[in-house]
């Protein structure tokens, strides 16, 4: 097995202005998260989340903890989201072991303990995506599907953003820390999410784009409302967004994606949204 990871620094909003798409990508893009028996992640300054892929084919990857940590374990003073978004699989968390399927979440709490991704079949690797966030405080490890998510229906396909919006690693679920994932799912003909866009000046977050046709793409939008930018993207990839941020996107096909949020707050509704029409 293998562990890639990078770090990337936080930007100011009037620096980020004058980025060219070139420093836009390198900065906010995560282009590679899936390859055989490595763990990849992005150690982010946006209130210490890391987000990574590991995706394990021909023996079982531990989820090492990276030189920024300063731990033994990875876990030590941080809690841990998964989501597997590939096949059938398994996470084991010190000597617990819970069994992921395809678009299955697993909460692991703080706790010093090994955590090891494994696959049920080779030909058909389970791809386990993550974000971690610091932790004060521990709570257990917990399993979620889609069937025990809080679920909210928004949009229209006339608006072309018919969605279901899982929440499922959130307060109302479970007991965490700070960190708080869900996944959207977008109805075929639907290809705008998170509009009208918003931010939330008390947590960042992160977007994992999948279940894209490989010969589409996805344009995501960030920036401040009046000064936004854009990053073309294809699907099994992710972006980091600031708390200065807006965080939406169209695509060429509907798609799934999966957010996660790290911060001061746990409130889902702490969002100040932008009119459709003051967008710039």
């Amino acid at each position: 097995m293998k562990t890639n990871y990078e770090i990337r620094y936080a930007s100011h909003p009037e620096d980020a202005r004058h980025y060219d798409t070139r420093r836009l990508r390198r900065d906010f893009l995560i282009e590679r998260l899936f390859a055989d028996d490595e763990v990849n992640m992005v150690y982010s300054m946006y209130d210490r989340m890391v987000v990574g892929g590991a995706m394990p084919v021909n023996e079982e990857i531990t989820l090492e903890a990276i030189d920024p940590l300063k731990a033994e374990f990875f876990t030590t003073r941080r809690e841990l989201g998964i989501y597997n978004v590939g096949g059938s699989g398994s996470v084991k968390v010190g000597n617990e072991i819970f069994k992921l399927d395809f678009k299955e979440a697993l909460y692991v709490g703080r706790g010093d303990r090994n955590v090891v991704f494994c696959s049920d079949d080779k030909a058909h690797p389970a791809k386990f995506y993550f974000n971690s966030t610091t932790a004060h405080c521990a709570f257990p490890s917990r399993k979620i599907t889609k069937a025990e998510a809080v679920v909210a229906h928004m949009g229209s396909l006339e608006m072309s953003n018919e969605r279901n919006i899982n929440k499922m690693i959130v307060n109302q679920v479970l007991p965490t820390c700070q960190l708080q994932m869900g996944m959207t799912e977008l109805a075929p003909g639907s290809v705008w999410n998170t509009m009208p866009a918003h931010v939330h000046s008390r947590r960042m977050e992160a977007y994992f784009y999948f279940e894209l046709p490989t010969d589409q793409a996805v344009c995501h939008f960030m920036g401040e409302p009046q000064e936004t930018r854009h990053i073309w993207m294809q699907g099994e990839q992710a972006v980091l967004s600031p708390e200065w941020s807006i965080h939406s996107a169209a695509a060429t096909h509907n798609y799934t994606f999966i957010w996660g949020m790290g911060g001061e707050n746990l409130d889902y509704g702490d969002q100040d949204f932008s009119k459709i029409t003051e967008l710039m």
